[in-house]
């Protein structure tokens, strides 16, 4: 059976999304079957409004469909993206994420392989806090943390061994060294996952 691959994000201006798809597009070039999410925007008209690229990007949407429980539990592998809020994950990703407590109680989330990524505006504004406060989660399912690692020459290029990452300098948009990084994690997770799913007697 193909490895499945779920790929859950949060974009506010459209970048995390942009390294979404790239890591989607890595795991299905290592032959994954995959699904991309987002998850709903809860904040404020008013809040949304003092961005103009915010805006823009909702006004745009929607751009994925939203992502369920139902699609964590057929993932064999998941990878889970977010803007940095203050050196964590947005709230509208958390938001879903703590809406796992069933999936959680009854195990249904042990040893998928799990891995993350983020954006920020400032180049020391958290993004690997962020990427370890997502880890965090995954701990707690029981998961498979999956780290970038550096085993790639490229990777020494990109520079956040824990998850790709990018930084948006005055509104960037990702670069190719970041959208890079993301296809080298999304191959990686589809690689390992589907190693865990033979393990598992899942092939």
């Amino acid at each position: 059976m193909t490895t499945r691959i779920l790929v859950v994000y949060y974009s506010a201006t459209g970048n995390t999304a942009k390294l979404a798809a790239a890591l989607a597009g890595g795991a299905a070039d290592a032959g994954a079957e995959v699904r991309v999410r987002t998850v709903a925007e809860t904040a404020p008209p008013e809040a949304i409004a003092t961005n103009p690229r915010w805006q823009a990007w909702v006004d745009a949407g929607p751009h994925d469909e939203l992502a369920t429980l139902a699609d964590l539990e057929w993932a064999d592998g998941l990878a889970i993206g977010s803007p940095t809020r203050f050196g964590g994950p947005a709230s509208q990703l958390k938001s879903f994420l703590d809406t796992t407590g069933g999936l959680w109680a009854k195990g249904k989330l042990v040893d998928k392989v799990a891995t993350s990524f983020t954006t920020a505006s400032t180049a020391h504004g958290g993004l690997e806090a962020t990427v370890l406060a997502m880890n965090n989660i995954f701990y707690h399912w029981g998961a498979i943390v999956l780290p970038l690692g550096y085993g790639q020459p490229h990777l020494l290029e990109s520079g956040n061994p824990y998850g790709g990452s990018f930084v948006s300098r005055k509104s960037a948009e990702p670069d190719k060294e970041s959208l890079e990084a993301l296809r080298i994690q999304g191959h990686r997770l589809a690689t390992i996952a589907g190693y865990v799913r033979v393990g598992r007697g899942g092939a």
